[in-house]
């Protein structure tokens, strides 16, 4: 929506922001698919290190994965979602991972205080679901 309303134009480095947004984000979704994964185990010893390490991971390989979409994208129909540039899609993916490494660090700190988002609020209530962090 951005290319066809012009906003790249109009506000300066929005694609770069957009791109440190969603690692922010893709982290949270990672760490929610975490936590889905592992919901079916009976007693279930997670270790907050654990879940911050797989949302990283989870929030830059698909920062990746939206890049290979795009050059596929572009490649197949002729489109310009990456004007063509190698140097464009780096520093997408290096955008995505600098708002994966944030939120890691957020994620940290909150795991170390046990109020780990989506785990520890959620595993408090069930008594056969034991949180650690280390």
């Amino acid at each position: 929506m951005a290319n066809e309303f012009e906003f790249y134009s109009i506000i300066p480095y929005l694609d770069k922001i957009e791109h440190v947004f969603s690692g922010v984000i893709l982290c949270f979704v990672g760490l929610l698919f975490f936590r889905q994964i592992n919901k079916h185990v009976e007693i279930l010893h997670l270790q907050s290190k654990i879940a911050v390490w797989f949302s990283f991971f989870f929030a830059v390989a698909m920062a990746g994965f939206w890049e290979i979409h795009e050059f596929t994208t572009d490649w197949l129909f002729g489109l310009t979602s990456q004007m063509g540039s190698l140097l464009d899609t780096m520093w997408d993916i290096i955008c995505g991972t600098a708002g994966a490494i944030a939120t890691s660090r957020y994620l940290t700190y909150k795991a170390r205080k046990k109020e780990l988002p989506l785990i520890d609020v959620d595993n408090a209530e069930d008594p056969q679901i034991h949180v650690t962090s280390k």
